[in-house]
């Protein structure tokens, strides 16, 4: 989990140039791109067309970004993007539309904008809302499938761990162990507009009254829709970046805030925590010290490569 949260401030630095380039953009606001009428295939990457139009909302992102490449990097990312989709598509990797939908809203909020004028801005730059949105849409995507990668492959053989430990005196490092339980208040996607704020005032209801794993079930038996499932134990570095901050800040015995999610609204119960330190924790550890960003980035482009060779892709 750890490559999640390095890739996301890799990217968080990327967006970064681009939220000052749009504060330079939004000081033009006479200037409108009109998209073409028509667009052609121009690229095919297995079976799935990459057209003129798409090239020329991704060129006009790069200019906004200030990214350098010109037309051959604009080619190679729209390629790569691609052959990431299908392997999101494969891993059963969904990024909903209302979570692009919030980190869209965020970045706007971040740059002291409305979605308004974020939309405004995005059209008169030739980019278009829709087009940034898959772009974002496909980095969160990319950032799971890399998370799964890293833990299959990235983490350090344990054999180097115990050969780093001995370097380090011996001395085996620590971690928080916690024991955890998944609580969901279950949310059709079909329903969800009309039936989230009331199941959000139900699971807040069921949070305040939580007095542990050991009782929840027993809590449940009478209400519709809800799930308590055990997650088992997980160390502090494999604790899901979009709940670690809510796991550490919150007692065992006690239970995080309330979220909503894909599946509905859901909070965390914090069972128990205990401090343990043997040979995984110490190739958790020791795999999320040092130069992460590198290898995030390494890992990034050699899983590309395996995609990219054994892809079909027909330039037209």
């Amino acid at each position: 989990m750890m490559l999640t949260r390095r890739a996301i401030a890799k990217a968080g630095r990327f967006l970064a140039t681009l939220a000052f380039s749009l504060t330079i953009f939004a000081a033009s606001p006479n200037r409108f791109v009109t998209p073409a009428a028509a667009s052609e295939i121009k690229v095919v990457v297995n079976g799935q067309p990459i057209t003129s139009y798409d090239f020329q909302r991704r060129n006009a992102f790069f200019k906004l970004a200030r990214k350098p490449g010109g037309a051959a990097a604009v080619k190679a990312e729209l390629i790569d993007e691609a052959l990431q989709a299908a392997e999101m598509k494969r891993l059963g990797i969904r990024i909903s539309d209302k979570a692009v939908a919030e980190a869209y809203a965020r970045f706007a909020s971040q740059n002291k904008l409305s979605t308004k004028q974020l939309d405004q801005i995005m059209n008169q730059s030739g980019v278009t809302p829709q087009h940034f949105k898959g772009y974002i849409r496909a980095q969160m995507g990319w950032n799971q499938a890399l998370s799964a990668k890293f833990r299959s492959e990235g983490l350090m053989k344990e054999q180097d761990a115990v050969k780093k430990m001995l370097g380090d005196g011996g001395k085996k490092p620590t971690a928080t162990e916690y024991m955890l339980q998944q609580v969901v208040f279950v949310v059709p996607a079909k329903e969800r507009k009309g039936k989230i704020g009331a199941r959000k005032r139900e699971a807040e209801a069921f949070r305040q009254r939580y007095q542990g794993c050991a009782s929840s079930r027993e809590f449940a038996k009478g209400l519709v829709d809800v799930t308590v499932r055990d997650l088992g134990r997980l160390l502090a570095p494999e604790l899901p970046p979009e709940w670690e901050k809510d796991v550490k800040a919150t007692q065992p015995g006690k239970a995080t805030p309330v979220r909503e999610t894909e599946k509905g609204v859901e909070f965390l119960g914090i069972c128990s925590t205990r401090e343990v330190s043997d040979d995984k924790v110490a190739q958790l550890v020791f795999s999320n010290d040092g130069k992460t960003d590198d290898r995030a980035t390494e890992l990034s482009k050699k899983y590309t490569e395996e995609l990219r060779a054994k892809a079909n892709i027909e330039e037209r």
